[in-house]
C-alpha cells in the first residue's frame, strides 16, 4: 500500500492553484475608479486584499473572513492624478485603504520654497506602476509563494527623478502580507527623500474600546485638536466613538519614538478584542525611524492610521531645519521592509498587546 501524503492537506485534491488562493488582476471599469488596473491577492487563509495597480501598487479594500480591517474614503480609489501637488489637491484622490503610499520628496502638509510647492503628501500615490512580474502559487507542486512587483517613476524634467520598486508577497495559507520597497535616484543631482505608510483602519477593526497598540515615548503633533486627544490625562492608545469635534474634518495626530525589540524591529498595530482581531505592522526602525497615530473619529469618517515614516509628516521645510532631510546621491538606493499580519487568536492578540503595547 502506498504511503499517505500529509504534507498539505490538498495532495492529489485540486489541480488549479485558483481554488485555494492566488493573483488575479482587472480594470475596474465603473465610477470615480474607472480604469484602473487591479489585483485581487486571496492568501487562502481567510486574508485577501485589493492591490491598486495605477495608485502605486497601494493596498484598498482588505478583508479578513467576513471582516473590513480598513477604512475607505467617499470617492475610494480613483483613478490616478499625477498633476495634483498642490494645496490640499491629494485628498480629493486619497481612497483611505489598508496602505496609501506618501512621498517620495515630501510628506506632511503643503510647503513651498524656492525650488518648487508642494502639495500635501507629495505625488507617490497617483503615479500608475509598470508591473514587473507577477509570480503565481503552485500549490500542486509545494511552491507555495506568490508575489506582484512593479516600478513607479516620479520624474521631472530638470527636477526630482525617483523610481520606486514595490515587492508585494505572501504565501498560501498564512495572514501575512510583505512589502519591499527600493527607492533609487535616477537623476544627476542629490534628491530630497522622504516617504510615510499610511495604513489606514476603520470598522470593525478600529472601534470604540479597540486597542491601539505600539510602545514608546508619543507626543502631540501641537495644535489644540492634537492636544484635545494627545494628552496625559486621556489614553488616546483606546478608539473612541464618533466625536462630535471631528464632524466635517476634525482629526488629531501624535508622533511616536517606538521602542525596538533586541533585533531592532518595531511591532505596532490594532486590537479589536470584541470580535478576536488584530494586525500587527512589523518594520526595521533604522529604516523608518519615525511613527505617526492618526486619529479621526467622525461620523462616516471614522478612521485611525498608524503610518511608519523616514520623518513624522512636517514637510521637506521643516525636515530640513531638524537636519533630518534625506538626500539620495545620484544612483544612491534606500531599501524600506515591511510586514503586517492578521491575528484572530485571543492568546497571541493577548501576547501582542501585552508584549508591545504600554
Amino acid at each position: 500500500m502506498a504511503k499517505k501524503n500529509t504534507k498539505y492537506p490538498w495532495q492529489d485534491k485540486i489541480c488549479n492553484h485558483n481554488q485555494i488562493g492566488g493573483i488575479e488582476t482587472s480594470v475596474i471599469d465603473d465610477g470615480l475608479g474607472r480604469g484602473n488596473r487591479i489585483a485581487w491577492i486571496n492568501t487562502g487563509s481567510g486574508l485577501r486584499y485589493k492591490v491598486v495597480i495605477d495608485r502605486a501598487m497601494d493596498i484598498a479594500e482588505t478583508f479578513f473572513n467576513q471582516h473590513s480591517l480598513c477604512w475607505l474614503s467617499h470617492g475610494g480609489f480613483t483613478a490616478p492624478r499625477p498633476d495634483a501637488n498642490r494645496g490640499l489637491e491629494w485628498l480629493y484622490s486619497f481612497g483611505g485603504g489598508l496602505l496609501t503610499t506618501c512621498g517620495l520628496t515630501h510628506i506632511g502638509g503643503p510647503d513651498a520654497d524656492e525650488t518648487e510647492e508642494r502639495g500635501l503628501h507629495g505625488r507617490i500615490s497617483n503615479i500608475p506602476a509598470l508591473i514587473e512580474s507577477i509570480v503565481q502559487p503552485d500549490p500542486v507542486a509545494g511552491n507555495l509563494s506568490m508575489s506582484i512587483t512593479g516600478v513607479m517613476k516620479q520624474t521631472k524634467l530638470f527636477g526630482p527623478n525617483l523610481e520606486l520598486r514595490r515587492t508585494i508577497s505572501g504565501t498560501l495559507g498564512k495572514s501575512t502580507i510583505r512589502i519591499v520597497d527600493v527607492v533609487t535616484n535616477l537623476g544627476s543631482e542629490a534628491c530630497p527623500h522622504m516617504i510615510l505608510y499610511h495604513h489606514n483602519f476603520g470598522w470593525p477593526l478600529a472601534d470604540q474600546g479597540s486597542v491601539i497598540v505600539f510602545k514608546g515615548r508619543c507626543k502631540s503633533r501641537g495644535s489644540d485638536d492634537d492636544n484635545a486627544i494627545f494628552n496625559k490625562d486621556h489614553d488616546y492608545r483606546i478608539c473612541q466613538g464618533p466625536l462630535e469635534s471631528h464632524r466635517g474634518g476634525g482629526e488629531a495626530a501624535g508622533f511616536i519614538n517606538v521602542t525596538t525589540d533586541s533585533k531592532g524591529f518595531c511591532s505596532v498595530g490594532i486590537a479589536n478584542r470584541k470580535i478576536n482581531l488584530a494586525v500587527v505592522i512589523k518594520y526595521k526602525k533604522n529604516q523608518l525611524p519615525s511613527l505617526t497615530n492618526w486619529q479621526c473619529w467622525g461620523f462616516g469618517d471614522y478612521v485611525t492610521g498608524i503610518e511608519p515614516g523616514t520623518n513624522p509628516p512636517i514637510g521637506q521645510i521643516a525636515a530640513k531645519k531638524q537636519k533630518k532631510l534625506i538626500k539620495l546621491a545620484p544612483g544612491e538606493s534606500r531599501s524600506y521592509d515591511l510586514e503586517l499580519s492578521v491575528l484572530a487568536n485571543e492568546k497571541r492578540i493577548d501576547k501582542f498587546i501585552t508584549t508591545f503595547g504600554k
